[in-house]
């Protein structure tokens, strides 16, 4: 076990704003941890942090499930010591089938529930006692602005997110006197993997780009910036703070 390095863990680490934040984390000292379901993606990006002079494992993870979040926490803190920062950026979104609530079946709304908020809490619940170990640490959560406004036909996603807003809250009140921070970022569209369609169609990326002031989509880095920052010592005095990463977008 190393203990030089302060460890971040990074949900959904092995592509898109979680990669750039895995990245980001690296780069600025960390030891890190990407806990992904996507096995090939997770080791190359572990890989990549590697071959840059950094610290990095992949471990793989069903956040929605007790079980392995669990021994994900005790392998990653058997790696690299106790947990200095969480990143809960893990989320699911089928956009095959996304729609209203008479749309949505309930395995796609229990899946997105499942990954998006529970994830969110199991990690904190099995990372939170590390963190009071050092006497401190930092939880981030992925919430997007579609947790603070509607997007229409995305009920399962929203309401998901709306629900990562307010377990954001409730940490942050929850573990002050701890010494642990908990904010949470509101990504608008970021050009991902996962949005590639989406914005590949110059009807569908007109439509989304009329939102943001900026008009164009946000990139993975700039999330991780933002991330970076929360976790950082010049955001010392920052708990339950939502921020939005979005171009502009709630501005509409």
């Amino acid at each position: 076990m190393s203990e030089t390095r302060r460890l971040a863990v990074i949900t959904g680490g092995a592509s898109g704003i979680g990669r750039a934040s895995a990245e980001r984390f690296a780069r600025d000292g960390y030891a890190v941890v990407i806990a992904d379901i996507d096995g090939e993606r997770g080791i190359e990006t572990a890989a990549a942090i590697g071959a840059n002079g950094g610290s990095a494992a992949f471990i793989h993870t069903d956040v929605a499930n007790s079980d392995a979040v669990q021994a994900m926490v005790n392998q990653a803190i058997e790696l690299f010591g106790e947990i200095a920062v969480l990143f809960n950026n893990a989320a699911f979104l089928d956009r095959e089938n996304y729609g209203s609530v008479t749309e949505t079946s309930e395995a796609d709304w229990h899946r997105c529930i499942d990954v998006t908020l529970t994830g969110a809490f199991l990690c904190s619940r099995y990372v939170i006692p590390s963190m009071l170990r050092r006497s401190g640490g930092v939880i981030i959560n992925n919430a997007s602005v579609g947790g603070l406004v509607g997007f229409g036909r995305h009920a399962a996603y929203c309401s998901a997110k709306g629900g990562v807003i307010q377990l954001t809250r409730e940490i942050a009140i929850d573990y002050a006197e701890q010494n642990i921070r908990c904010n949470a970022v509101c990504p608008g569209m970021i050009e991902t993997e996962g949005t590639a369609a989406t914005l590949e169609d110059p009807a569908s990326r007109a439509k989304v780009l009329e939102l943001p002031v900026m008009k164009r989509p946000g990139t993975p880095e700039e999330i991780a910036n933002a991330v970076a920052f929360l976790a950082s010592d010049e955001a010392t005095f920052i708990t339950g703070a939502i921020l939005p990463v979005d171009g502009g977008w709630l501005l509409r």
